[in-house]
């Protein structure tokens, strides 16, 4: 399978991660993926000092230009491998995580992007494989969950499976098919941080490709750490997503029900603003 991870080009938009972004480089190079791009969306000059002695390509575009059009831009600048692994700058990938994901699609012509098992640092399984909400489950989900994280909309969202097709998977860490990615148009650019994952696949399945995970290749992510630069910004971003999503994709009754879901989500966020409840 150490074949395989010489097919892959990896992309990491990095946002003052600092030692973090060089532990993840050097578990991708530990994973044998040499062709990596960063792409620098902090403030100019504070990703090179965790670059140093490690051989990447860096993208500067100079300005703050969200996730997924940094990735668009990191993906830009890579070799035209037939893979590519798009990562956060705060996920360590084991052992042979990259060779199972590429080993996968390549078994696997119909998967357009696949996502790992991805950890949390105490080895808790964080849940990244999830189901396109409907009305009904968006909306007790986004109420529910601030106060009782564990409630049946929530588990349903957040429903664990083993390998397999999905809905969607986490951003934080998946391997898409470069010309699927392409023939997509990549991460939709209107939206800044957040859901950017979830529409991704949306557009990968509308397009008749599956969405999959492999659980065998794991990773952990340490959460929130660019985020916690700017945690207020960060929850606003996640439910102006969360309703760009909804009305992108609502169609007939449920099309109808977008504006309740603005709603809905308004008072989350006020609720999340004012008790710090974030789930």
């Amino acid at each position: 399978m150490s074949e395989v991870s010489s097919t892959v080009s990896s992309v990491i938009v990095d946002y003052h991660a600092g030692e973090a972004l060089a532990a993840c480089i050097d578990s991708l190079h530990e994973n044998g993926v040499r062709d990596i791009v960063v792409v620098e969306n902090g403030d100019e000059g504070s990703t090179p000092p965790a670059l140093e002695g490690r051989e990447v390509t860096l993208v500067t575009p100079r300005i703050n230009l969200g996730y997924g059009r940094g990735v668009n831009r990191g993906v830009a600048a890579t070799k035209k491998l037939s893979f590519v692994l798009v990562s956060n700058p705060d996920v360590v990938l084991h052992e042979h995580s990259v060779a199972r994901m590429g080993a996968y699609l390549e078994a696997n012509p119909d998967v357009g992007i696949v996502g790992p098992q991805i950890l949390r640092t105490d080895g808790s399984i964080y849940p990244s494989q999830r189901v396109f909400p409907n009305f009904w489950l968006a909306g007790l989900h986004a109420l529910l969950s601030p106060f009782w994280p564990t409630n049946p909309a929530t588990r349903r969202y957040r429903l664990p499976r083993r390998d397999g097709t999905v809905d969607w998977v986490s951003g934080a860490c998946f391997m898409v098919r470069r010309d699927v990615f392409e023939i997509v148009g990549g991460f939709d650019e209107r939206y800044f941080m957040f859901a950017e994952d979830m529409a991704l696949c949306w557009q990968i399945r509308k397009a008749g490709w599956s969405v999959a995970t492999v659980t065998s290749a794991e990773v952990t992510h340490v959460e929130g750490l660019s985020r916690s630069r700017a945690p207020r910004a960060m929850i606003i971003a996640h439910h102006r997503s969360a309703l760009r999503f909804e009305w992108q994709t609502s169609r007939g009754f449920r099309r109808l029900l977008a504006p309740l879901a603005s709603v809905v989500l308004g008072l989350r966020l006020f609720v999340v603003l004012v008790t710090g409840r974030y789930n």
